[in-house]
């Protein structure tokens, strides 16, 4: 049942790669980018009718052969990011069909996302009206305030949430409408569900489903690779 848009978030400047990587989107992880892969999963789920990137509009030609090169055929498009993540998947999300019942945004820098988890994030949403993907956390959380720790929240309820991220498409428009009658920009989009009264399921995902966000992390990411564990 093809019934899910997906949005790439792929705007990103990759400011904390520090020079060392000058775009983590175009860094090579076992002969394909960090954007390349994080599309390519997207093609080999059956839930999913269309694939829409949103990114800075000089990369459009870049995604587009990328993906042609890649035999993607759920790709329909790139849309212009914004200056925030809410704004550039509000670009998206007006180029989504008509014909999509769920929309799921994903970032660009999670490449090793499987198509089980996001299948099981989407048949989740299904049955709530929204999902995210994620995994519980393994060290002790404290928080802290001026340098002193204050508190130090039940690790049993603590997840670090990842994406993609499933909403009912109707929910994902009352959520962008209040923020905008509100003048609020989300950083995270279950925070749009959440704003207008809408409850999120946790789909627990796998741990290998890291954000490339720091040099480390790429070398993580090939590790993983290489070292054969099983993806998708």
């Amino acid at each position: 049942m093809k019934d899910t848009s997906v949005i790439i978030a792929a705007g990103g400047n990759s400011i904390r790669m520090n020079g060392v990587f000058a775009d983590k989107l175009s860094a090579e992880l076992c002969g394909m980018t960090v954007l390349e892969r994080s599309i390519a999963v997207f093609e080999k789920c059956e839930s999913v009718l269309e694939i829409i990137v949103t990114t800075k509009e000089e990369r459009f030609d870049e995604v587009s052969a990328a993906c042609e090169r890649l035999g993607i055929t759920k790709f329909a498009g790139c849309a212009k990011c914004g200056g925030t993540r809410q704004q550039s998947v509000v670009s998206g999300l007006q180029k989504c069909s008509k014909e999509s019942k769920y929309i799921a945004v994903h970032d660009a820098a999670r490449p090793l996302v499987k198509a089980c988890d996001i299948e099981k994030t989407i048949a989740d949403a299904r049955i709530f009206g929204a999902s995210v993907l994620g995994v519980p956390v393994k060290d002790t959380i404290k928080l802290v305030d001026d340098g002193l720790v204050i508190d130090t929240p039940p690790r049993r309820s603590l997840y670090i949430t990842q994406t993609p991220q499933v909403f009912l498409m109707r929910h994902y428009y009352e959520g962008v409408d209040f923020a905008v009658e509100h003048g609020l920009d989300f950083t995270d989009d279950c925070q749009l569900a959440e704003a207008v009264g809408v409850k999120v399921a946790m789909t627990v995902g796998d741990y290998s489903n890291i954000k490339i966000t720091t040099p480390e992390d790429i070398y993580i990411a090939r590790a993983i690779l290489e070292g054969g564990k099983e993806h998708n």
